[in-house]
């Protein structure tokens, strides 16, 4: 293997690239690929096949890729950083991709038996999606040139069919500078990897897969029906991009780090926003407004709805707390902070009852990119001259000391600090009513334990957030179960007691009430009390479900 270019200089021969770059080198597409002999094995073994069909079906696919991407890294200093990477990346992003199908039903409108007869179609185009899902860099990331400056053709050939008509011996690589992320330009490369026979064959019997399949390499959305080949190859991505941000003991310090979490948290805002009545904007209780002075989320709220829905989607990396998701938002472009003191704003919503936070995003396309455009904005401006309540976090100092043995993940080391999670002031759903205490408004018949536990937490809301045994959240107060243990409370007694009565908060009746929220900067379970049944909090920034739950 060959390590990344360092240098452009040029050297006593008139070269534009000095011998202190090494460069790539002009190695075989076969000798290539035998270095990852160990995972092709894998991938034919997750196929299920014989070696002929296996050759056919996969492995062609696979040299093609390897043709086209040859040795080139996915990323300049991040994730697969180095020689062969975005190989790699493909091979493992397919291979996680196609196990993935044995756990999925494709076509689930469709009969049994049209489902048996396309269902090796689907396994199959996900394994080219998972391949091809990362296919963009090769065309918006980089440059590829020789030793006399002379540049690869990315739409017209693969990389190692230029270098052999060529007859180039060594290659160098150009990384374009802040490189807007284009996924729609792998669709440019596909047919250097995809033959026609091949997608004809996906044609064949249905019309729905060949359309799934470039929409996942392309970025596009699917309106008829969810996209599963899409949802299993962003999974299988962001499995694989996680691992091997652990596994590089050497990327502390990165500047781009979290950067693969960006296309993931850009497309929950617009899912929400297309799904949920409650990102309908400038309505009653809405989490979403846009006025004339720009577009705001309430924020942590829809920060939490961001989580929750990539939770379900079973993501991994995704960030807890919602000013690590700030943090990325900004340093994407996406989110706009409100001064060099402060990440958020404080916005007055027409009836709101006080000024609430948010986050100002850089451009109403961000949630509103169909056809139909983004809606009318309100007349008036929402955003207010008072200072917000969360101050910007403290990221921007020196860098903290390198990371202990084991501990590689950049998230990590940055919530390392169990106060940089904790808001420094009253939540803003307390302070809309900071006028009137909070106290617990709880039906007579809650059992007596229950109803002095519960009080005495809620009662700390009134306090400083440092010392607050709870915190509000999207859909009401998150209370830790280690909080009712510390009153002599079970938590199974609690969970009895609040679940009879409707007073808790949970997507599902069948499963337990429990819930995973990022608590003082650690992972804690607990419980979410309904906002109705405590006394001083503005319900209008809770998403409550509209008829009481008791």
């Amino acid at each position: 293997m060959h390590a990344l270019p360092t240098s452009s200089r040029t050297d006593s021969s008139g070269h534009p690239y000095a011998p202190a770059d090494p460069g790539f080198v002009c190695a075989a597409v076969g000798s290539i690929l035998a270095e990852h002999d160990n995972l092709l094995a894998r991938i034919r073994l997750c196929f299920g096949v014989d070696r002929e069909t296996f050759a056919r079906d996969a492995l062609a696919l696979i040299e093609a890729y390897a043709g086209y991407v040859h040795l080139l890294p996915a990323t300049p200093d991040n994730y697969f950083r180095q020689p062969g990477g975005l190989l790699q990346l493909g091979l493992e992003v397919a291979f996680y991709a196609l196990q993935g199908t044995d756990a999925h039903i494709f076509s689930g409108q469709s009969t049994i038996s049209t489902r048996r007869q396309l269902e090796p179609r689907w396994r199959h185009a996900t394994f080219i999606g998972g391949l091809c899902c990362e296919l963009h860099r090769a065309l918006a990331s980089l440059i590829v040139v020789d030793a006399d400056g002379n540049e690869w053709p990315s739409y017209l050939m693969p990389l190692a069919t230029w270098l052999a008509e060529s007859r180039i011996e060594r290659y160098f690589v150009r990384w374009r500078t802040q490189a807007p992320e284009a996924r729609s330009l792998g669709l440019f490369a596909v047919p250097h990897v995809v033959q026609p026979a091949v997608l004809q064959n996906l044609s064949a019997g249905n019309t729905v897969i060949v359309p799934h399949l470039l929409a996942s390499v392309g970025g596009l959305p699917v309106y008829r029906e969810p996209n599963v080949l899409d949802s299993l190859v962003r999974r299988s991505l962001a499995l694989v991009i996680d691992r091997n941000l652990k596994a590089s003991a050497d990327r502390y310090g990165s500047p781009q780090f979290g950067s693969h979490l960006e296309r993931y948290l850009v497309d929950a805002l617009r899912r929400l926003a297309s799904a949920e009545s409650a990102w309908v904007p400038n309505r009653d209780k809405s989490r979403v407004w846009y006025g004339s002075d720009g577009l705001f989320l309430l924020w942590p709220q829809c920060a939490a709805d961001a989580q929750a829905l990539l939770e379900a989607d079973q993501l991994p990396g995704i960030p807890k707390s919602a000013d690590t998701v700030l943090d990325l938002l900004l340093a994407a472009g996406v989110a706009e902070p409100r001064d060099s003191s402060h990440n958020t704003w404080l916005i007055q919503p027409p009836g709101a009852k006080g000024p609430l936070d948010a986050i100002k995003l850089t451009s109403p396309a961000i949630l509103w990119s169909g056809p139909e455009g983004s809606p009318h904005p309100h007349a008036g401006t929402l955003a207010t001259n008072l200072e917000p309540t969360r101050p910007m976090a403290a990221t921007a100092g020196p860098a903290p000391p390198p990371l202990p043995p084991g501990q590689m993940s950049l998230l990590d080391a940055a919530e390392a600090d169990p106060s940089a999670n904790v808001p420094s002031t009253v939540p803003p759903a307390v302070e809309a009513a900071a006028m009137t205490p909070i106290v617990l408004k709880a039906p007579m018949r809650l059992n007596p334990a229950v109803r002095d536990a519960l009080g005495s937490i809620v009662a700390t809301l009134n306090s400083d957030a440092r010392t607050s045994a709870a915190y509000t959240v999207a859909t009401g107060i998150f209370v830790p179960l280690a909080e009712l243990e510390r009153r002599g409370l079970q938590p199974a007694l609690a969970m009895r007691a609040l679940g009879d009565l409707r007073m808790l908060v949970h997507a599902d009746a069948n499963r337990p009430p429990t819930t995973s929220r990022d608590f003082g900067g650690v992972t804690t379970v607990g419980l979410i009390l309904d906002p109705r049944f405590v006394a001083g909090l503005d319900l209008a920034t809770f998403a409550i479900p509209e008829s009481p739950r008791a």
